[in-house]
C-alpha cells in the first residue's frame, strides 16, 4: 500500500486546493456579511458541529503553526466560546457560519467538478476514513468521523472526506518523524536527504494502512476519478 499511498497524496491534495480557490471570494463575501473569519472554522468544519474540542487538541491539529490568534480571534468575535474546563465549543452563530460554508463549498464543488459521476468515489474515500486507525492523541481522531450535512452532494461528501483522511496523513507523517527522533520544528526544516527520504517512505507505509480496505480495482477507480478532478 506505501507505492499508492504515496501516488495519491498530491492528488488530494491537489483536489483539495482546487476546490478551495474556487471558493476564495465566495468565502471572503460569507465573512464579510457575518462578521466571522473563516480562519480556524473553515479547517474544522467537519469537526467542530460533531464534537468539542480544547486548546491541546488545536495544538495537534496544527502541530506545525501558531493557532492562539485565530482562537482568540474567534471567541471575540462570538463564533466559540471556552467553556471553565477549557473546552471549546461552538457558539449559534459560529454554527450558522458553518452551515453556510457548506453551501459555499457545494457550490465550488459544483463548478469545478462538474460533470463528474462522484458517487463511487465519495463511497470508496468513506469507507477508507473508517478503516483508518485513530492512533491516541493524533489529529485523525479529532476530526474523524466528520460532520456531513444532511442532502450533501457526493462532491460534497469526497470533497470532505478527502480533507478528514489528509489529517491521517498527517498523523502518519508525524509518527515517522518522531520516530527518527525530530521535533516538528526540525522535520519542517530538514532538508531533502537520506533521513528526509527515510520519514517520507515511513509515511507512506504508514499511511498505506487506510487503503487496505479497498481493492485493487476500487485503489484504481479512486485514483483516476481524482486525478480527473485536477
Amino acid at each position: 500500500m506505501s507505492a499508492f499511498a504515496e501516488a495519491i497524496a498530491p492528488v488530494i491534495n491537489a483536489a483539495n486546493v482546487n476546490v478551495h480557490a474556487s471558493a476564495v471570494r465566495a468565502v471572503a463575501d460569507l465573512s464579510t456579511a457575518s462578521g466571522l473569519t473563516p480562519g480556524l472554522l473553515s479547517d474544522l468544519r467537519f469537526s467542530l458541529p460533531l464534537r468539542p474540542l480544547t486548546r491541546r487538541g488545536l495544538e495537534v491539529l496544527f502541530r506545525y503553526g501558531e493557532v492562539a490568534g485565530d482562537l482568540l480571534e474567534h471567541l471575540r468575535q462570538g463564533a466559540l466560546v471556552e467553556e471553565p474546563d477549557g473546552v471549546l465549543r461552538l457558539t449559534d452563530g459560529g454554527r450558522d457560519f458553518i452551515h453556510s460554508l457548506y453551501e459555499v463549498h457545494a457550490a465550488a464543488v459544483e463548478r469545478v467538478w462538474a460533470g463528474s459521476d462522484l458517487g463511487e468515489a465519495a463511497e470508496l474515500v468513506g469507507r477508507a476514513v473508517d478503516a483508518a486507525e485513530r492512533l491516541p492523541g493524533g489529529a485523525f481522531e479529532l476530526v474523524s468521523p466528520p460532520y456531513e450535512p444532511e442532502g450533501a452532494s457526493p462532491g460534497l461528501l469526497l470533497f470532505n472526506r478527502l480533507a478528514v483522511l489528509r489529517y491521517y496523513r498527517a498523523d502518519a507523517h508525524a509518527a515517522a518523524w518522531q520516530a527518527a527522533g525530530l521535533s516538528a520544528a526540525e522535520i519542517v526544516g530538514l532538508a531533502d536527504g537520506p533521513l528526509r527520504a527515510g520519514i517520507e517512505a515511513d509515511t507512506n507505509r504508514r499511511a498505506g494502512q487506510a487503503y487496505r480496505t479497498l481493492s485493487e480495482r476500487e485503489r484504481d477507480t479512486l485514483y483516476e476519478t481524482l486525478l480527473k478532478l485536477i
